[in-house]
């Protein structure tokens, strides 16, 4: 009886399936492909890519960290895609976003919240690549400083230097959209109805 059960803990599996090391993050994959490609058929279309590629090329996972191994390959097979008509692209009318359906007890609070998201995605969008990359992984994704260098494959004292660069690259172009705005300084602000 002992010689069996040694016998089937040889068996069991060292490593992780693919469910569970890649499946949990392709919403995450999603997220980081749309803000990528800037368009939702491409960024589907990337991550469909990625999984692909991450589910042949899963024996060379091993082990570790398998949403930075997986946004990696998202971004990596965002990158292939990208092309001069990333300048052409437009973000899609998001119907759940500027639904009426939420309910708000305040609606100036509502309205300054949506000026702000407005503010902060029209900056974020004009933020070179590499820093948007950078500031979306850690800010809305949350990976850990590891976990972006594994992400994008650079050492970790780029990662920390990135960051920071891209950090105020993205306070420079809210300070800038803020004074398109005609509001001389962050804080509150009137509502900006201006197009960039």
């Amino acid at each position: 009886m002992t010689n069996g059960v040694c016998q089937s803990a040889a068996i069991a599996p060292l490593a992780e399936s693919f469910e569970d090391a890649v499946l949990p993050h392709l919403a995450a994959g999603r997220r980081l492909a749309r803000w990528l490609m800037r368009n939702e058929h491409d960024a589907e279309d990337c991550v469909q890519d990625a999984s692909l590629r991450a589910f042949r090329y899963f024996q060379t996972f091993t082990g570790g960290n398998g949403r930075a191994w997986f946004l990696r390959i998202v971004r990596n097979s965002c990158q292939g895609r990208r092309g001069p008509r990333l300048a052409l692209a437009t973000d899609p009318f998001d119907e759940q976003q500027h639904s009426a359906t939420h309910l708000s007890t305040d609606p100036e609070m509502l309205m300054m919240q949506t000026d702000n998201i407005v503010l902060i995605e029209r900056a974020l969008s004009r933020l070179p690549a590499r820093f948007r990359e950078v500031l979306i992984l850690r800010e809305l994704e949350g990976l850990t400083y590891q976990e972006l260098a594994a992400a994008l494959d650079i050492p970790m004292g780029t990662v920390m230097s990135s960051l920071s660069r891209a950090r105020q690259a993205l306070r420079a172009a809210i300070d800038d959209q803020l004074k398109q705005c005609g509001t001389p300084a962050r804080g509150a602000q009137e509502p900006c109805d201006k197009r960039f």
